[in-house]
């Protein structure tokens, strides 16, 4: 009866639905940590400043680096020689790939946990958590990300799979609205509750949506396994591909990464719209303060806070929809020529149209976010294509996804360090001062006398001017990547070639 009951749900849950499912699972849980582990460090626990920065300054090396260390882990063993690696086909890449998500996904959901119960002195807890939590994450993301890749090749299949990943992140956005209904520093108990039901959640999908993709794919796979030997004899074109006699180091491949020329020029814009997120999110609360909130309701500012924080993710499905028909690379290009014509346009209408105001803050973080969940569609045909160029025997997807992070990642320290420096030479607000609150406000006469704009012009100018810049260089660097329209369907066409009868077809399953 069991048996039955399970073949049943297979039949009815598709690979793409399972597939996107586990976004779900991620994000209920990292938008929860997102909002609330600072305030409960720094309000619940009483960390001390020193501690916090000591902790915080680990966190970005070690958020930085795992990503490649990770992927390398991972990925190592399909850049060996032939006599190390001949043997490992496409469709055990994708089970090796389940496996670890059915392992680090509950990992991930326990080390979750750690965060809201005091079990050291806070600084301690606070670095340790931090890198433990990220490190479970980044090897659930990166395993995620790089299936996206490895389940499929044609452009339709990945924007499917990317459809349902952003249907269910949607999803899980809903689980910072029910914190709100938990949260209260004076009472903790209830958080906590609301956070160990979320991680048995997590828990239990992560491991039932793992073991239902393997056990479909290896039912679908099954009868191709007398075919796995072939793999020994794949083409590239009509050119036998020929393998280093001895396994790819870390310096070769960084080496032959460095003349992926696509791939730098990928790097150059995606660390600029990094930037870009970053700034929108840790500068929204100061947007809203000091433009909007004498002339709008608290309510209303929380109704754009929540629009910006879901908006992204349901619009990205009509984005998808744009990529299926136009390309993806034509999407994101439009996407930056919107932003630019908006923050032109806001900037020539001035900071007096207070609803105005109101669609462009909301709007501006929209886009940007939506730009950013289509990437990973991006960085899947930089897979393909060094898959192609460098005749790898299998895709190390993870590897290069991880590097991707590794050079864009600074793009989130960046963003509120130069945010605030501009803050302060335009205006003289110094973020960190409380006085400099008052003297802003009260002063701002004397801020104009001084040769520095008011505060609510300064951040009026700083709220059109970093998305124009960005805008610009981004249409710049986006200009110079070629893998798009022919090119791309070369490449994608060269890996199927590759990989026929070994790569999992989706539709099929």
């Amino acid at each position: 009866m069991g048996r039955r009951v399970w073949g049943c749900w297979q039949g009815v849950l598709s690979t793409a639905l399972l597939y996107g499912s586990l976004a779900l699972f991620i994000s209920i849980l990292h938008n929860v940590f997102l909002l609330y582990y600072v305030e409960t460090f720094v309000s619940i626990y009483k960390i001390d400043k020193i501690s916090f920065w000591v902790g915080e300054t680990v966190f970005l090396i070690w958020n930085s680096l795992n990503d490649p260390l990770f992927g390398w882990l991972s990925d190592r063993a399909f850049l060996s020689s032939p006599q190390a690696g001949s043997q490992i086909t496409n469709p055990e890449v994708v089970l090796k790939r389940l496996k670890a998500l059915a392992t680090n996904g509950p990992l991930f959901a326990l080390s979750f946990l750690a965060f809201w119960v005091a079990w050291a002195s806070p600084g301690l807890q606070f670095l340790l958590c931090l890198c433990l939590y990220d490190g479970f994450l980044t090897m659930v993301d990166l395993h995620h990300s790089a299936l996206l890749a490895d389940l499929a090749v044609s452009a339709t299949d990945r924007t499917r799979l990317n459809f349902h990943c952003s249907v269910f992140s949607a999803l899980g956005s809903f689980s910072v609205f029910l914190s709100y209904s938990f949260w209260d520093k004076e009472d903790f108990y209830s958080f906590r509750i609301f956070c160990v039901t979320l991680a048995a959640f997590s828990v239990l999908g992560f491991f039932l949506v793992s073991r239902m993709l393997q056990r479909r794919f290896i039912k679908e796979i099954h009868p191709k396994q007398d075919d796995a030997s072939a793999l020994k004899e794949l083409n590239v074109g009509h050119a036998p591909l020929n393998h280093p006699e001895k396994p790819v180091t870390i310096g070769q491949y960084l080496k032959q990464l460095s003349r992926h020329r696509n791939f730098m020029w990928f790097v150059s814009m995606n660390l600029i719209q990094v930037f870009h997120c970053h700034f929108n999110s840790n500068f929204f609360p100061l947007f809203l303060e000091h433009l909007l909130s004498d002339n709008i309701s608290a309510s209303t500012g929380s109704i754009l806070l929540g629009i910006s924080y879901i908006a992204p993710h349901l619009n990205n499905l009509y984005f998808l929809t744009l990529c299926q028909r136009y390309g993806v690379y034509q999407v994101i290009r439009w996407l930056f020529m919107l932003k630019l014509g908006l923050s032109v346009a806001m900037l020539l209408a001035g900071a007096d149209h207070i609803y105005l105001l109101c669609v462009f803050i909301a709007s501006n973080r929209v886009f940007t976010e939506g730009t950013c969940k289509l990437l990973k569609l991006v960085i899947s045909d930089l897979v393909d294509e060094d898959f192609v160029v460098n005749r790898r025997q299998q895709a190390a997807s993870a590897l290069l996804f991880g590097m991707v992070a590794l050079l864009t990642k600074p793009g989130q320290t960046f963003a509120p360090l130069i945010g605030t420096w501009l803050l302060c030479v335009y205006t003289g607000y110094d973020i960190f001062e409380r006085d400099s609150v008052k003297d802003s406000v009260s002063g701002s006469h004397v801020a104009s006398s001084s040769g520095n704009p008011p505060l609510r012009l300064g951040c009026f100018y700083m709220l059109v001017f970093v998305p124009i810049t960005c805008a610009l260089l981004q249409l710049v660097t986006w200009s110079r990547f070629t893998l798009h329209g022919r090119k791309l369907q070369g490449i994608k066409a060269l890996r199927q070639g590759a990989q026929q009868g070994h790569l999992i077809d989706v539709k099929a399953i």
